[in-house]
């Protein structure tokens, strides 16, 4: 698996992880309750903080939608921010979010989702989120003094 281990937001506010799998096990892709499970687990082997769920229900479409559309969606709010997954049994896909601004390991959280779900091929992207969140007040005066004078055109803007 090629991704980058522990790892925090270069800048900005957190790292978000999009993980597409590929060739998982059509059952536990539809077991509810494992996902739960599941979901339950994984913010505190991540070093995260629950504060709502996990929250995960079976979807099926109404009727006129294709059939084949069914899955399993699943959220768990966590002080950090979130994991969220949706499944479909019958392609045998899933996508996983995890957003975070707290450093977490890509690759076990990556491993975790393949092995609950027994995925053939994964495609994980990574993204810095919130690239402009100030985090020190240094580097908030800073960032508005640039939007200041870019927004000044370069004249005076209160550095100070």
């Amino acid at each position: 698996m090629q991704t980058q281990t522990r790892r925090k937001s270069i800048a900005g506010f957190g790292l978000h992880l999009a993980l597409d799998a590929y060739g998982c096990s059509p059952e536990a892709l539809a077991d509810v309750e494992s996902i739960k499970a599941f979901l339950a687990y994984l913010p505190g082997a991540m070093g995260m903080t629950v504060i709502m769920g996990p929250f995960v229900e079976l979807y099926r479409p109404p009727p006129g939608k294709p059939l084949e559309d069914w899955g399993v969606s699943g959220v768990v709010v966590i002080a950090e921010s979130h994991l969220a997954i949706h499944t479909f049994p019958e392609q045998g896909f899933l996508s996983f979010d995890a957003f975070s601004c707290k450093e977490f390991d890509v690759n076990e959280t990556t491993q975790a989702v393949v092995t609950q779900f027994q995925a053939q091929k994964v495609e994980p992207n990574l993204l810095d989120r919130g690239l402009e969140y100030p985090r020190e007040r240094q580097a908030a005066m800073d960032l508005v003094n640039r939007q200041r004078r870019a927004f000044c055109g370069g004249g005076g803007g209160g550095d100070r």
